[in-house]
């Protein structure tokens, strides 16, 4: 097996030197635990060894992601100008309108006022495959970070369809062939999604507070094809970004 290493320092180690290409990864956990780093450092790490990179973000603006990033030593900036590093926004548009306007003013009911402007939506699982799978062609990608599945709008009456819609996405995103890492908002390990049986990995970022201190840690709860470590351990944010360090 081919593995991509991730860049981060004490995680490879734990999966037998990397994530094994052209398989979909799961990084979940609650906001602040350090998975959009995780995201970058993967695709950064692998634009350094000649492997392009694409970032697609659902929500937060690639120019706030690229600041916030920039405040690590991963030369994100350079990489971005020498086009090894490419973002991709895919989010809802964020600025105010016409649309919105009439949207609230002209309503034929009072249900439909309360509705979301149609350019305001979250992106459709097609709509977000299919820009993605335009950049992949055009530009070899070979490293692809989707942040966040999340913000997918899989509408359904139906727990059912919904998870036939992110089974049918995922396998979608497998044929395109990149070593894929998709974000996801979940803040329980323990609660199980369609993105976690599909995946081939999952990553769990951890942030809670314990003796009146915020502790952050990695845990891996799946890994296909891979002796792993399932063991929490300790993570750090260093001028590197994230650092993986002792059991807890």
């Amino acid at each position: 097996m081919i593995r991509h290493k991730t860049g981060i320092a004490g995680f490879d180690e734990l999966v037998q030197g990397g994530l094994v290409e052209k398989r979909i990864y799961l990084v979940s956990g609650p906001p602040g635990s350090g998975k959009t780093t995780f995201g970058i450092q993967f695709l950064a790490y692998g634009a350094t060894i000649g492997e392009l990179g694409l970032y697609v973000t659902l929500s937060e603006s690639p120019h706030n992601i690229v600041s916030d990033m920039s405040n690590y030593a991963l030369n994100i900036p350079t990489l971005i100008k020498l086009k090894k590093l490419l973002f991709l926004d895919l989010g809802p548009t964020l600025e105010y309108g016409y649309g919105d306007e009439l949207h609230s003013v002209i309503t034929p009911s009072f249900d439909s006022a309360n509705q979301t402007a149609p350019e305001a939506e979250a992106p459709s699982p097609f709509i977000v495959y299919k820009e993605i799978s335009n950049f992949v062609k055009q530009y070899n990608i070979q490293r692809l970070v989707i942040d966040s599945v999340s913000a997918i709008r899989f509408t359904s009456e139906k727990r059912s369809q919904e998870e036939k819609e992110m089974s049918r996405f995922m396998r979608n995103l497998r044929e395109l062939g990149c070593t894929t890492i998709l974000l996801s908002e979940l803040t329980d390990p323990n609660t199980y999604s369609t993105e976690q049986f599909a995946a081939s990995g999952v990553i769990f970022m951890h942030n809670f507070m314990r003796e009146d201190s915020m502790t952050r840690a990695v845990q891996i709860i799946k890994m296909r094809g891979t002796e792993h470590d399932c063991d929490m351990r300790k993570i750090t944010f260093t001028k590197q970004g994230l650092q993986v360090l002792e059991r807890m």
